[in-house]
């Protein structure tokens, strides 16, 4: 019997659609039907309500990946509002494929909760937003997936208190997450699964993972340590104009992904007898022959 939850693999769109519709859509569109994953995810930010006036009006860090003046405008740009993340989700619906969105802010948490997905994540920069994470937990009935990147243990255990406070840890689906883009392989820290399970694995929904490194090994590993959801950002081209394009698959590497955690999944099974169907076929050719 297999004890191993079933793989649910989300594509990670973020602003990867460069803030245009048709893109996203297509997106979409490569991540159910080639990719052949569970999820695709996208970002709502706020901008006004989350950046000061001075970070707002600042120019991009790394101008070349800029589709603005300032930061703001740059922001701006890559949003979608309410309006159009329900027509994604409508669209989602249309060709089977779950829809969520990252949550930056109250104002952005209120809009998507207003669309009733399946679940809402809360990315690893606001998981100390207490204000924004009691509101969903008192509003919102979805599942709420949270990242742990750049979060210290404490941290971690005074967010899971929160949810439990309010009755909604079986809800919570707590993710081991490292912050940077790409991230090194030695920084990923996948053993840190281990201890979300075993503090967290009975009081929590599920235990996740959501990898920004290179490749899909680490992924693999990560489910067979426990973490049965899996986040990766995903793009259509990683030479795009953008901060996350570089740290993303391609369609080609998600459905290799996707592809390999469901075999996978089918192969950690224990024997059910000591020779199964397959072998006893070569075991009457093969064992007894004559030495």
């Amino acid at each position: 019997m297999n004890t191993y939850k079933t793989p649910y693999i989300i594509a990670e769109i973020g602003c990867n659609h460069k803030g245009d519709m048709q893109i996203a859509k297509e997106l979409i569109q490569m991540a159910k039907i080639f990719c052949q994953v569970d999820a695709v995810k996208f970002q709502k930010r706020h901008n006004k309500e989350l950046l000061t006036e001075e970070q707002y009006n600042s120019p991009h860090p790394n101008p070349s990946n800029s589709y603005g003046d300032t930061y703001g405008a740059h922001r701006e740009y890559l949003e979608f509002d309410v309006h159009q993340h329900q027509e994604l989700k409508d669209f989602c619906e249309e060709i089977g494929i779950d829809y969520s969105t990252s949550v930056w802010d109250v104002t952005s948490a209120k809009e998507i909760a207003s669309l009733h997905p399946k679940f809402i994540k809360i990315p690893s920069a606001c998981n100390n937003n207490v204000k924004m994470l009691e509101w969903l937990c008192n509003n919102y009935d979805g599942e709420l997936h949270i990242s742990t990147g750049m979060t210290t243990k404490d941290e971690i255990e005074d967010l899971v208190q929160l949810f439990k406070k309010h009755n909604r840890n079986k809800d919570l689906v707590l993710y081991n997450c490292t912050s940077g883009y790409p991230v090194p392989f030695e920084d990923v820290c996948l053993l840190d699964i281990n201890l979300l399970i075993e503090k967290y694995g009975s009081d929590v929904k599920h235990i996740g993972f959501s990898g920004h490194h290179l490749g899909i090994a680490v992924d693999v590993a990560a489910y067979t340590l426990g973490a049965n959801v899996i986040e990766r950002h995903y793009t259509l081209d990683r030479t795009w104009k953008g901060t996350d394009h570089a740290a993303s698959l391609e369609p080609m590497g998600l459905r290799k992904l996707s592809r390999d955690l469901n075999a996978v999944h089918k192969a950690l099974t224990f024997k059910s007898q000591d020779i199964l169907p397959i072998e006893q076929v070569q075991r009457d050719k093969l064992k007894n022959q004559k030495g």
